[in-house]
């Protein structure tokens, strides 16, 4: 996980401004880790609990 993943979603929120709520990349790691304001990598097993 790099920031580098999360570019297109940067992107998104520069463009919504304060629209934009909230970007997750999900990954197959097993915490939630931020990467900045309003940017968070989540576990894909959230998805199921």
């Amino acid at each position: 996980m790099s920031t580098g993943d999360f570019k297109g979603l940067r992107k998104l929120a520069e463009a919504c401004g304060r629209d934009f709520k909230l970007g997750i990349v999900l990954y197959d790691g097993e915490q939630i880790v931020p990467f900045g304001e309003r940017m968070v990598a989540a576990p894909v097993a959230c998805l199921w609990g």
